[in-house]
């Protein structure tokens, strides 16, 4: 039977307890650095929070006087992960942040183009996830997921390829602030927002990013829309695997991850947090739900209606 490993990016956000749980051995991490008036230090972004708390990271980010930035993998970092696995025999599914947000799946497809070129016999295939963070981890579970049922690698490709914009995320931004920082809303309408219990709320777009669809009052009018959604927009819930992610509100995440069980009945519901390689972009405050649905309608148009629809029920 033919090997293979995949090899994703770490903006995928799945935890230890997942990776083991899904059989994800392997992924590329990357950096982030920390600056402050009084403190500067460079970071190994992995999927863990051994060199710094989650509270900590989460305080620097949420500071308006400390930077935080991160930086894709080298080509470099790429190529010799690729040629070790290659040498061993491997073929390599290499899965990416989507190349509209960052330049990772550019330094992949350029590392693989080199070491193919060694071994022209390797199979090495990049795959623009055109997601991030919990939607990129969805789709890196699904792949996993296909090779623990002994699917072939050429298979896991092609399910990766054919329904990576199926995967849709539903729920609340708890804390309007750093949306402000981001230059999304002034800080004004954040102050407010916040004082008055607005929660923005949004699904992918086609190539990653968050459309904002409708803004609740209430973080349990938000978490109960954000079920209604889901049930709208699925298909075959039953028997899907889900994944809730939050950047610092683990609290939350596990309400929705109860009320979509009870309501829903998934096959399974993993949480996990947002981990430094995408938390200084989400910020702080964020819950949501990622699942397969429809492919994701040009503009979001079809995912407005569904939202519209809902919310005028209520």
């Amino acid at each position: 039977m033919e090997k293979y490993i995949i090899l994703p990016d770490v903006t995928c956000d799945l935890s230890e307890d997942i990776r083991n749980e899904i059989g994800l051995e392997h992924y590329i991490h990357s950096f982030f650095h920390v600056e402050s008036a009084k403190f500067e230090k460079d970071y190994d972004t992995t999927l863990d929070w051994n060199q710094i708390s989650r509270d900590e990271f989460y305080k620097f980010v949420g500071d308006r006087k400390c930077k935080v930035t991160t930086a894709p993998p080298t080509p470099e970092l790429f190529e010799e992960t690729f040629e070790k696995f290659v040498s061993e025999g491997y073929a390599v599914l290499s899965m990416s942040i989507s190349s509209k947000i960052s330049a990772t799946y550019g330094f992949a497809t350029k590392a693989a183009e080199r070491v193919l070129e060694r071994h022209p016999d390797a199979k090495i295939h990049c795959t623009d996830s055109f997601r991030m963070s919990g939607a990129f981890g969805l789709l890196v579970i699904c792949a996993c997921l296909l090779k623990k049922e002994g699917k072939s690698f050429d298979e896991v490709v092609d399910w990766v390829e054919n329904n990576k914009y199926r995967i849709h995320q539903m729920g609340p931004i708890d804390d309007l602030i750093f949306v402000a920082r981001r230059g999304n809303i002034t800080m004004g309408k954040a102050i407010m927002g916040n004082f008055a219990g607005v929660k923005p709320m949004g699904d992918c777009n086609d190539v990653g990013y968050v459309t904002v669809l409708t803004k609740a009052k209430g973080i349990k009018n938000a978490l109960d829309l954000t079920v209604k959604y889901v049930e709208a927009t699925a298909k075959d819930i039953g028997s899907q695997t889900i994944l809730v992610s939050h950047s610092n509100r683990e609290a939350y995440a596990n309400a929705l991850k109860e009320q979509l069980e009870n309501a829903l009945h998934p096959k399974k519901v993993y949480v996990s947090d947002v981990y430094p390689g995408c938390g200084p972009n989400i910020g702080p405050g964020m819950i949501g739900v990622y699942y397969l649905g429809d492919a994701v309608s040009e503009n979001n148009t079809a995912e407005k209606e569904i939202m519209a629809r809902l919310t005028a029920k209520s």
